[in-house]
């Protein structure tokens, strides 16, 4: 019989050719066997302790309740704003030991054949903890920047309330080390603008502005936030379901 037309006639399959001078043997990768493929391991890396140390660290941040007190250092100002903000710092960064050495002798060669030295103080950005406290009690202070990062936290922790209590505007930014670079330092747990140049008045005024509305204006709210109680994957997923088992036995009884 015909086959009808429009209709396609079914495809024959082509037998493989095998090469009997090429036998199959499937690798075994029992004990005496083949070597396994390479797998990632890096899940069973034992890491070194400090890093052991941070991850941990890390993880119990997430899951215990942390009081509101603490939990403001994880509100950072945006990364917009804070560059903004970094770029006005360096423009009145301090002297460092080379410069200082530079100008010292350039005064005592000036003096040596007595000529009168104009001593104006320079506007740079201030730093150190009893420092910027100082300044902040004096209502000296313009502007403070803390690090969210400080170990320990309770160096910092009441500052923000002394801020607003003195009603200067404080932000609390990413990164110790980043405010230690702006002073010539490791780190650096608090910097302090007491005054700003004419034409940076400006652009000065408009980071306050922001600053202000993001941090002192924010404060009762962030006053009552309480950060963590994050719990893992698995633990949410048994409580999930213990949700649901009581759901169905109540909606069991009711019914």
């Amino acid at each position: 019989m015909a086959p009808k037309k429009g209709v396609k006639a079914p495809a024959k399959k082509k037998e493989k050719v095998v090469n009997p001078l090429f036998e199959k043997r499937p690798k075994q990768f029992g004990i005496g066997g083949a070597l396994p493929p390479k797998k990632d391991l890096h899940r069973f890396v034992k890491w070194p302790k400090v890093v052991r140390i941070q991850r941990q660290r890390r993880i119990l941040k997430q899951r215990l309740k942390v009081p509101p007190a603490l939990n403001q250092f994880t509100r950072t100002l945006d990364k917009n704003l804070a560059t903004n903000l970094f770029k006005m710092l360096l423009k009145y960064r301090p002297e460092d030991r080379a410069a200082k050495k530079e100008r010292l002798l350039k005064r005592a060669q000036a003096e040596s054949e007595g000529k009168t030295v104009e001593t104006k103080k320079p506007i740079v950005v201030k730093y150190g903890l009893n420092h910027v406290t100082y300044l902040i009690e004096q209502n000296k202070a313009q502007l403070v920047v803390i690090a969210h990062d400080v170990d320990p936290i309770e160096l910092v922790v009441w500052l923000p309330a002394l801020c607003r209590k003195m009603e200067v505007p404080y932000c609390i930014v990413k990164g110790k080390a980043r405010l230690g670079s702006i002073v010539h330092k490791k780190t650096a747990s608090v910097l302090c603008l007491t005054s700003v140049k004419n034409e940076d008045k400006l652009e000065f005024s408009k980071i306050l502005e922001a600053i202000k509305a993001n941090f002192n204006d924010k404060y009762d709210e962030v006053r009552k936030k309480w950060g963590g109680g994050i719990m893992g994957s698995k633990s949410q997923a048994k409580t999930k379901a213990r949700e649901r088992l009581i759901a169905k036995e109540s909606s069991y009884f009711d019914g």
